[in-house]
């Protein structure tokens, strides 16, 4: 293995120490302590997690941590009346519904209830079409992690070749937008692109995002290019079960100049980026400056 492994473990421990300073701040100078609310529907055992392991890391940075642990039956109505207690609660800063939802609930409906500046997941149109059209935006939690792993590797990214592999609004295409922000020149591929392996091979930068176990192997990487795995696929193998993400790890590190592992990789930055972008609505809110270095 050749390639230098970035470690999204620790640069998420990192920009949790960054949050917790300028929360430290926020409160010392300002008397304002940054609310994060999160609203899990239902009792899947992932959002279960996700929603205990956000919010032990919300109260670890000195943020208020608010959690609505609602029934699976719970109706539309309902929910939305929470949403809507919630856009007008000033000392609530960021509101975050888990997803998936279950089946009978609109997602698209109850994302776009949220007040925009308070929608830390970025997931809100407005907040689509504002980083779209390189506005100050809300950005979504994972693709915000994977420029910052990318800035701290390279430094300037302007000119850098990039190809994202995937086109979900959750990663692929937000991530697109971003490194156009930052002057890449971006392709968006995908399952039905011509020559995929060759559209991958000319990247510098590989951000796969497609949700298939080790889809792409060494050789579709270019010598030196810095590969963002953004994939956690769970599969057997030998009789275990193991987490691996979208690309064959062993053989683009042999050709990659920097790498992701999984797990290990984006995984810890998307709920760090989730706290930075808390304390990020919590300056806008307060006509405050935003905290450099926490957003795109």
């Amino acid at each position: 293995m050749s390639a230098q492994i970035i470690d999204g473990k620790a640069f998420a421990a990192k920009v949790r120490s960054q949050v917790g300073e300028h929360v430290a701040v926020l409160k010392d100078k300002h008397g304002i302590t940054p609310g994060l609310a999160v609203v899990l529907v239902g009792e899947d055992p992932a959002s279960q997690v996700y929603v205990r392991s956000k919010g032990k890391m919300t109260v670890e940075v000195g943020m208020k941590s608010v959690e609505h642990k609602l029934d699976v039956e719970t109706s539309e109505a309902d929910l939305l009346a929470l949403i809507d207690q919630l856009n007008n609660d000033a000392s609530i800063h960021g509101i975050l519904v888990q997803l998936p939802l279950p089946g009978h609930l609109d997602e698209d409906l109850v994302i776009n209830s949220i007040n925009p500046a308070k929608d830390v997941d970025g997931f809100h149109i407005s907040n689509v079409g504002l980083l779209g059209t390189g506005q100050k935006s809300m950005v979504p939690c994972t693709p915000l992690g994977c420029l910052m792993m990318l800035r701290e590797h390279h430094g300037s990214l302007s000119g850098l070749d990039a190809v994202v592999i995937g086109r979900s609004n959750i990663v692929g295409k937000p991530m697109a937008q971003l490194l156009l922000g930052d002057s890449c020149t971006v392709t968006i591929a995908h399952s039905r692109t011509k020559d995929l392996p060759d559209v991958v091979r000319r990247a510098d930068i590989v951000v796969a995002a497609v949700g298939r176990p080790e889809m792409v192997p060494g050789d579709w990487i270019k010598k030196g290019a810095t590969v963002i795995d953004v994939g956690i696929n769970r599969i057997e193998r030998d009789g275990k079960n193991k987490l691996v993400g979208d690309v064959d790890f062993a053989s683009c590190a042999d050709v990659a100049g920097a790498i992701t592992p999984v797990p290990g990789g984006v995984g810890p930055m998307t709920i760090a980026c989730l706290l930075a972008n808390t304390v990020t609505a919590c300056c806008r809110a307060n006509g405050l400056p935003e905290p450099e270095g926490l957003t795109a």
